[in-house]
This record gives structure tokens, sequence and C-alpha cells, in this order.
């Protein structure tokens, strides 16, 4: 498996967090939508010419309350043209559940690539003051700790939108997801471009035509992810990946634009349904 490809795969379990939910432990500014996307994928363009074509689906899941917590599942099936007569088919399967605080993470993480086994990440994180305690049952049983400062998918959507809404341009976070061997950081950099305004024209898509998202606004953002242990060892800027996206306020994302440097992938919506969600007491 190349390894651009195999970079796809880490990407996607952390877009299973951007398409969907965003909660943390800073207080949430309003209600957050349960609902079930699907997301039609597509080659935009081929900077090395290492990809003739690409298509796939995303189906992502969320549900659950601030009471519970959040369940996010995710699946991702993609084929890969390279030519010459090589093709790669992947099939990603993610589930993952966090608490409404970003306190508790816990993850499960498969992949398979062509006719391989298929890979496997299985573990869980908490926080316990100023560091996080990682406890990883597959690809092998480890503990190790990581810095406190560090957070999990849902409260790194969370604190873009809070940011969005404060108006800032520029989020800087490290975040921990389980992806790849169940020990990769990311630093990331988000940019956050002006409001759009929820009656401007534009594209339609699922999104925009249901009644729950017509009267919200949503903005332009762009999160581009460094490989924290390469930059620290040799000063790298370079972003392993970047994904552009529209966040609603209550979570939801549009028009997804994944670059893996060498290719560019979209992801449109497809369909969009929303599903019943009992509240929190």
């Amino acid at each position: 498996m190349v390894h651009l490809f195999r970079t796809s795969l880490g990407v996607m379990a952390l877009a299973a967090a951007i398409v969907g939910f965003g909660g943390g432990a800073q207080a949430a500014n309003g209600p957050f939508l349960a609902h079930q996307a699907l997301y039609d994928l597509s080659l935009v363009k081929s900077r090395s010419n290492s990809v003739n074509s690409a298509r796939g689906r995303i189906l992502y899941n969320f549900t659950g309350n601030a009471c519970e917590g959040y369940t996010s599942e995710f699946r991702q099936v993609s084929e890969l043209d390279s030519g010459e007569g090589k093709v790669t088919l992947s099939d990603l399967r993610s589930n993952s559940w966090e608490d409404a605080a970003g306190k508790s993470y816990h993850f499960k993480i498969e992949t398979r690539m062509n006719e391989a086994d298929a890979g496997r990440v299985d573990g869980s994180a908490e926080r316990d003051g100023d560091h996080i305690n990682v406890k990883l049952k597959l690809p092998a049983p480890k503990t190790f700790t990581l810095d406190g400062k560090i957070v999990f998918p849902t409260e790194q959507i969370q604190r873009i939108i809070a940011a969005a809404k404060e108006g800032k341009s520029l989020l800087e976070l490290s975040v921990y997801d389980g992806s790849d061997d169940g020990q990769k950081v990311y630093n990331t950099l988000t940019v956050i471009g002006q409001p759009i305004p929820a009656d401007r024209a534009t594209s339609s898509d699922p999104s925009t035509t249901d009644e729950h998202m017509k009267s919200l606004k949503r903005w332009p953002v762009t999160v581009s992810y460094f490989d924290r242990d390469a930059q620290q060892k040799e000063g790298e800027q370079t972003p392993v990946y970047a994904m552009a996206f529209e966040l609603y306020e209550n979570g939801v994302s549009r028009q997804l634009v994944l670059d893996y440097n060498d290719f560019v992938i979209s992801g449109a919506m497809g369909k969009f349904d929303v599903k019943d969600s009992k509240p929190c007491n």
C-alpha cells in the first residue's frame, strides 16, 4: 500500500469527527444535530499523476447528548486507480465515543486494503489533570501518557465552532484520535473564513435544503494536519494533509475537500437524514 493512501485512511478517522459533531470541554453554544450523512468521493486533481481516478463513499452516523456522551459510527469505502492496472480498494470502519466534557475517549478503527488482513486499533484515553492516560488493546497492548493540552476530535470541532462564533480566523490545536497505530498526535492549524449567511445562494445539497439547516449560518474552514513528531525531529512545516469544508453552527459539514498533497479528493453530500435525539435531562 502506497504511503499516501495509508495516510488518507488515517485522516478519514479524523474526518469522522469533522463531518459530524463537535462537543467538548468548553460549554457548547447550541444544540448539535444527530444525523446520518452520505458523501460521494471523487478525484479533483492529481498533482504528480500518481492517481488516475478515485471514487468511493463515506457513511457517517452521529448520536448522543451531553449527558450520555456522543457516538460516531463511520465507514469509508474507496477505490484508487494509479494506472497500469494498479487499483487499491480500501474499507475503513471507525466507531468512537467521547464524553461531553472531553475527558474520556474510546475508539475502534479497522482498515482493510485489497485482500490483506484488516489492521485494527482498539483503545481508550482518559484525561487526568495535566496529562492523558492512553490504554491500547490493539494493535498491541500498551499504555502511555500524552500532554493534557491535547484535545480529542469532538472537542476539536467544538473549539473551531466557538472560535468561529467569536470572529477568530486562526486556531492551533494538538489532536489525538487513535488513528494510525493508536500513538499518533497531530498538530493542527485551522483557518476560519467569514461566516456565510443562511440565505446566501449556493450550490444545493441535502443539507442546504433541509428544514433543520435553512436558518443556520456556516463558515468556510480549512484544517491542516502536521505530524507532531516530524516537526519536533526535523522542523518540518509541510502538512501531511489538509481538509476544507463548510461547517454549520450545529456541527454538520458540507462540501468536503481532502488534500493529500499529491492528489485531492472531494466529498459531495449525497444524502442527509436528521435522526431522533432524546433530550439531556
